[in-house]
């Protein structure tokens, strides 16, 4: 924790004060351009990937970049979203996977046998929301490694999660009224390649081809 604490001093005594205007105009409101969904896994930093400042991003974590479809229960994403789309009114949501994610090794493992995760009921009971994209990728997968099934997987999460964005009203009424657009990606931790979901081609493609850069 010291560590910590002197980068809290380093920030304080040196990056705030270059930045000062920024954080002047940050301190009067926030007007992001995008709601980030992504994992809460320690190896994702959102700003240095999508090289962003401070109030360009509204970022939500969780483990496996999950949305629960909407129900009248409140829950923190659920809260989140609406706010980041009624209340903030984004033009993008992205939904953003990545390499290495244990919690989508846990979806799969739990597919194979329930009792793996019964010491973490509620990561058991999260990771249900995953549980679609398995099934995607049992039925597809055949003869496939076991690192192209993961790959799949990954691939598949992310889809169903922008499938579970849709359910969320402020989301639909949004979509309807074409002010919003939706994007999924997977991050490779290892190469720092972003592949973005093309739903014309209903595959991923590299983040330049998707968007033309």
């Amino acid at each position: 924790m010291p560590r910590f604490a002197r980068g809290v001093l380093k920030f304080q005594d040196e990056i705030f004060p270059s930045r000062k205007e920024l954080f002047e105009k940050l301190s009067q409101g926030q007007s992001p351009e995008a709601l980030f969904i992504t994992c809460s896994d320690s190896r994702i930093e959102t700003g240095m990937m999508t090289q962003t400042d401070p109030g360009e991003l509204f970022i939500c974590r969780n483990a496996g970049n999950i949305v629960p479809p909407h129900t009248n229960q409140t829950g923190g994403m659920t809260a989140s979203i609406e706010f980041a789309s009624a209340a903030l009114r984004v033009p993008h949501i992205v939904v953003c996977g990545h390499t290495e994610c244990g919690a989508m090794k846990g979806a799969m493992d739990l597919h194979k046998d329930r009792s793996s995760l019964d010491t973490l009921p509620h990561v058991r009971e999260w990771l249900g929301f995953s549980r679609a994209a398995v099934d995607i990728v049992d039925a597809r997968a055949a003869g496939m490694s076991d690192e192209e099934r993961m790959r799949m997987l990954l691939e598949q999460n992310v889809v169903l999660q922008l499938q579970h964005l849709r359910t969320h009203p402020t989301v639909a009424l949004r979509l309807a009224q074409r002010e919003v657009q939706l994007h999924g990606w997977v991050y490779d931790i290892g190469t720092g390649k972003v592949d973005a979901y093309d739903p014309e081609q209903d595959r991923f493609i590299p983040i330049a081809e998707r968007y033309g850069l």
